[in-house]
This record gives C-alpha cells, sequence and structure tokens, in this order.
C-alpha cells in the first residue's frame, strides 16, 4: 500500500489545495490505524459518563426505603423516574442543539453540571415532591451527556475504532451501573440516610469539568461542518502526530475518499426533517422506544418487583449486586469485537438474548435463576447499548449528529418513562411472570426493527450518514 506522511507529521510533503480541503480533514483522521488522542481524554469523558450512569440506576435501590420515609406509595416514588426521563428527553434535545450550534465541549460541560446540581438537590429532599422535581433537574443533564459522549467520541475516533472506542466511553458508564449495587448494599438498608449519601455520590461527576477546558480537543468533523477547516487540519494533525508516537514508522495510510456532506444549517433539526434522515429518526425514535420499556423495567424497578415477590430488600439487592457486574464485563467486550462485525446483526442477536434471560427470570424465579440470568440480562444490555448509541449517530450528517442522537434517544426514553406504569400494571394486573414477559417482548421487537437500518461499520461516518441503504 502507498503511504503518505500526514500533514504537521514528520516528512510532512506540500499540500496541494484540494488535499487541503474540506474532506481530507476527516478523510485524514479516518486512515489513522490507532488511537490518534491522549488517553486522559478517555479517563475525563469516563469519569464523567460513569457518576452520569451511576445516578441513573440509584433511584431502583432507593425507592423502598424512600416510600417508607415518605410515607407514600413504591408506585409514587416511581414517579421520580418518569419525571427524571421526561427531563431526559428535554435536556438531551436542548443540549444537543448546543452541541450541533456551539461545539461538543461546551455541551458536555453544560450536561455535567445540571445533571450533578440535580443530583445534590435530590438528595436534599424533603418529600416526594420536591425528589420528582429534583430528579428532573437531574434527568435533563444525563440525557444531555449521553447524546453529547456519543457523538464526541464517535467523531472523534478513526472509522475502523469507532465502535471500539465509543464502547469503551460506555464501558466507564457502565462500571457506574456495576458499582451502585455494592455502595447500595451497605447504605441504603442498614443508614437512614444511605439514600441521600448514595445520591451524593453520583454527583461527584461534576468535579470533570474541571478537567474539560483543556483536556478535550474540539471535534474536527462539527469544525469542518461549520466551515472552520484551517481550525480542523491544526486538530488532526495534532491527532497524526500523536499517532505516529504509537506506531512503527514515520508514515500513515493513504486517506481514501469520504462523502460529501452539506454545510450545516442554522436550525439543526432541519436537516432532520428531509429524506432520508426523516425515515432514520422515525426507525429509532422506534427502537429505543420499544427497547426502553424493557430496559428501564429492569434497570429501575427490579428491586421493587422482586420484593414484592416476597424477597427482602437486603436479599434483592445482593443477587442484583452479583448480576450487575454483568453490566460492566459486557461493555467491556464490545471494545473488542464492536468493529469486528456488522453492528445491526450483532445488537439483533444481543436483543434476542436479553429477551430470554429476562423471561426465563419471570418463569422460572429463584435466587439462582436471578443471579444467573440477571447476570446474562445486565450483560447484554452492556453489550447492547453502546453498540446501538454507536449505531444511532452512525445514521446522521455531522451538521445535525448530535441533535440527531439525542431526539431519537430522547424521544425513545418516552418508552422508559413510560415503562413503570407498564411493568408495574402488568405486575398488578397479572402477576410477576407477566410483567418480565412485556419486558422480554420490547427485546425482541427492538432487535426486529435493528435489521431495517444501514451497514455502516467500518466506514466513514460520511459515508455511512450518506449511504442511500
Amino acid at each position: 500500500m502507498s503511504h503518505v506522511a500526514p500533514q504537521g507529521g514528520r516528512n510532512a510533503p506540500s499540500q496541494s489545495g484540494a488535499r487541503r480541503g474540506r474532506h481530507s480533514v476527516t478523510a485524514r483522521l479516518d486512515r489513522i490505524p490507532v488511537w490518534p488522542w491522549e488517553r486522559k481524554l478517555l479517563w475525563i469523558v469516563g469519569a464523567g459518563y460513569f457518576f452520569a450512569f451511576f445516578d441513573i440506576v440509584t433511584i431502583s435501590f432507593a425507592t423502598p426505603v424512600i416510600a417508607k420515609q415518605f410515607h407514600v406509595s413504591k408506585a409514587t416514588v416511581t414517579l421520580s423516574v418518569t419525571s427524571s426521563l421526561i427531563g431526559y428527553i428535554i435536556g438531551a434535545f436542548a443540549d444537543s442543539t448546543i452541541a450541533d450550534k456551539w461545539g461538543r465541549k461546551l455541551s458536555l460541560s453544560i450536561s455535567v453540571a445540571v445533571f450533578s446540581v440535580g443530583t445534590v438537590l435530590a438528595a436534599l429532599s424533603t418529600n416526594v415532591t420536591e425528589l420528582i422535581a429534583f430528579r428532573f433537574i437531574a434527568g435533563l443533564g444525563i440525557g444531555a451527556e449521553i447524546a453529547a459522549v456519543t457523538t464526541y467520541i464517535g467523531e472523534l475516533s478513526p472509522a475502523r475504532l469507532r465502535g471500539r472506542y465509543t464502547s469503551w466511553a460506555t464501558t466507564a458508564a457502565y462500571a457506574g451501573f456495576a458499582v451502585v449495587p455494592f455502595v447500595a448494599r451497605g447504605l441504603v438498608p442498614t443508614i437512614a440516610s444511605g439514600w441521600r449519601i448514595l445520591f451524593v455520590i453520583g454527583a461527584l461527576g461534576g468535579v470533570t469539568i474541571l478537567f474539560m477546558r483543556r483536556g478535550l480537543p474540539p471535534s474536527p468533523r462539527w469544525l469542518v461542518s461549520q466551515g472552520r477547516t484551517e481550525e480542523a487540519q491544526d486538530v488532526v494533525a495534532s491527532a497524526e502526530e500523536t499517532a505516529l508516537e504509537h506506531i512503527e514508522g514515520d508514515r500513515l495510510p493513504e486517506p481514501e475518499p469520504v462523502a460529501d456532506e452539506a454545510p450545516a444549517e442554522r436550525v439543526p433539526v432541519a436537516a432532520l426533517l428531509r429524506r432520508p434522515m426523516v425515515g432514520r429518526v422515525a426507525l429509532f425514535v422506534g427502537i429505543w422506544f420499544v427497547y426502553y420499556i424493557g430496559n428501564y423495567g429492569w434497570l429501575t424497578l427490579a428491586p421493587t418487583l422482586f420484593t414484592d415477590k416476597g424477597y427482602s430488600l437486603a436479599d434483592s439487592t445482593t443477587y442484583l449486586v452479583v448480576s450487575g457486574i454483568g453490566f460492566l464485563l459486557g461493555a467491556y467486550a464490545t471494545t473488542h469485537f464492536s468493529d469486528r462485525f456488522e453492528r445491526k446483526f450483532s445488537l439483533a442477536l444481543f436483543a434476542v438474548i436479553w429477551a430470554v434471560s429476562l423471561f426465563v427470570i419471570g418463569y422460572f424465579v429463584s435466587p439462582a435463576i436471578i443471579i444467573v440470568f440477571g447476570f446474562v440480562a445486565s450483560a447484554s444490555i452492556g453489550l447492547f447499548v453502546p453498540m446501538l448509541y454507536t449505531y444511532t449517530a452512525e445514521h446522521f450528517a455531522t451538521s445535525a449528529r448530535a441533535t440527531g442522537v439525542a431526539l431519537t434517544d430522547g424521544l425513545g426514553h418516552i418508552g422508559g418513562a413510560l415503562a413503570p406504569l407498564i411493568v408495574l400494571g402488568a405486575n398488578s394486573a397479572w402477576g410477576f411472570s407477566e410483567a418480565f414477559l412485556v419486558m422480554a417482548i420490547s427485546g425482541v421487537v427492538a432487535g426486529g426493527l435493528i435489521l431495517l437500518g444501514i451497514r455502516a461499520t467500518g466506514r466513514s461516518l460520511e459515508t455511512a450518514a450518506a449511504t442511500a441503504e
């Protein structure tokens, strides 16, 4: 294969005007065979993501105790789950507009600040009304951060490493999921204010804001979409220099052509209202909506369902401590094979595995079944969600990518917001087994819808978004 030195790298040749054009920037980034940025970038983003996901599931373990202390029903407390998810939808869309118009770094800082403030306020709640309101604020920030991280890491990654490093970020997030049961087991059943301490721990993500200004580079793809090509070239040149320190020789592969993209519009969402983007928005709203019914049923209602079945809160939490390790192991596994197989087929398979595990728990429940198949359910979520975030982002153009991810994932969270009503409603009307059957069905339907998406694995983001498939 022929090789060229990177612009700004060692022995760099002069570049023609065409090579210095807007397409050469993304092509040069995509041809890099290693992670071309400092590792601290992953640590900073990963830390913020860790605490955001830590905060998502704390309410699951706190609900039974909060219900007793505030003298309300568990169903009333779960309204805080619904309010946080409504906040998630609004926050994701609002902050993604900031990301597409003013940059990914700004949107990340805002999102982390909002969820940290909301989480601290929730910890200080004196009644269930305050809890519902403050969890709404926390949800604003969490929804915003998830959309921002997915977009940012995907745009910084070379094409053949996009799944791997988006999954690395999400591995940090799922470490937050995995840690919560251990912390909750020591705090919530034994200390009256244990659930408050649990919330405050989640707010520690706000510390990462101190490192974001200097520790994170701007997205070169976003800079190109804004017409700031020279700034993008400088950012990519720095990435090439970093990459050369970790490969043999002093040359990088020849850049390959990438598809053309329209420049950014004044209102990012406008780009999503035309074909083929509008169809992709509809498809991924459907996927996330259906999937989140079961996903949030498992993540936020499992302790409640198990205690209603007759297991103590302490026992239920202990079972979920073991199964929760699956979140981390599943997400970590995606870093090794996310880019090796076409993502949409892997996603469909993991959705079915998840559905089967929930079905088994529902109809053959026992402590051993909860631990073993709970582990499988959690691992399949860890495998599924990082790849689905990556796959969602691959369907949208750079000028509206953050908005596309936020809009589809955000509106999809209406399914999550309805999960307490649907899953607990099934539990009350038909029983424990049927509640788990509802969650399992959501996995099967989501897996089928995913097969309608494009092939995007290994392609440049620009080429994937432009495909007519």
